[in-house]
């Protein structure tokens, strides 16, 4: 498999919370979630989360592991938490979460795990694009977003708008009804999207965070398979470049209303699969 990626901060004076990682048996594509202003008894921020799942989710990605890949993500939740089990209040609605992107070769299979609102694009030869997300947090913010998308961003009332949304969207976080992310409770895994293509039907993947998906599922500036048609011509940097360009003709928010006007933004691109 030959992967090829690019990762951009939404803000050049913020960590970079998207994690993504390959290794000759898998890649993995983290997005992680918080928000500074909001409470939160984890002291290690969410960019730290990020790293720590993925590493431990590649980890769980050797070759002599032949688990289903709920289970690998369950055991990669709950080595994180123990890492800072001592000293953070994981229970808290406010600790550091993440969506979950993992793509692995299982002999004549490409196996794919997704858990919230990443995305995760496969070309198939002779169908459509396969789209896989989890659309529940979206139809969770569909009840509490109606004041922040009204206002101008980058206002201070836009900026309280937000935060007052995510701690509307922390009461529903990773329970019945609501939506599910990993955090510090391994049973999120068995809330994940899974299955599997033979490889021979797929000649691409890619994987995104929301912050690059955004140019087809908010701007609608192409569809998913031109976004697979600039990553194959071009590569991962330069549709985060048009992401950017997007983004940057629209700061207030009028044409494409949405939380943060930059977010971070990460694709992997993964080809030469069979």
């Amino acid at each position: 498999m030959r992967v090829t990626m690019a990762t951009s901060p939404g803000r050049p004076d913020q960590h970079n919370e998207d994690f993504t990682a390959a290794t000759p048996y898998g890649v993995v594509l983290l997005d992680g979630a918080g928000l500074s202003g909001t409470p939160s008894r984890c002291s290690h921020g969410v960019a730290w989360y990020t790293r720590q799942l993925g590493g431990a989710l590649l980890a769980g990605l050797a070759p002599n592991n032949r688990q289903m890949l709920t289970t690998v993500l369950a055991d990669a939740i709950n080595q994180t938490a123990s890492l800072h089990a001592g000293t953070c209040q994981l229970d808290d609605p406010g600790t550091p979460s993440a969506t979950v992107i993992v793509l692995r070769r299982n002999r004549d299979q490409l196996e794919y795990l997704v858990l919230a609102d990443s995305v995760l694009l496969l070309d198939q030869a002779d169908h459509a694009p396969l789209v896989v997300s989890d659309d529940r947090e979206a139809d969770v913010g569909r009840l509490y977003r109606a004041t922040m998308d009204g206002l101008t961003n980058g206002t201070p009332e836009h900026d309280q708008a937000r935060r007052d949304y995510v701690q509307a969207l922390r009461a529903h976080r990773n329970k019945p009804g609501g939506f599910w992310v990993a955090a510090a409770d391994p049973s999120a895994a068995d809330e994940a999207i899974v299955g599997s293509r033979p490889v021979k039907d797929v000649t691409a993947a890619a994987l995104l965070s929301d912050g690059a998906s955004r140019l087809t599922d908010i701007f609608g500036l192409t569809d998913w398979a031109g976004l697979l048609a600039i990553l194959r011509d071009r590569g991962p940097a330069e549709l985060i470049r048009q992401v950017r360009a997007a983004e940057d003709s629209d700061l207030d928010g009028g044409r494409w209303p949405r939380g943060k006007t930059h977010d971070d933004a990460t694709a992997t691109y993964c080809t030469h699969i069979s």
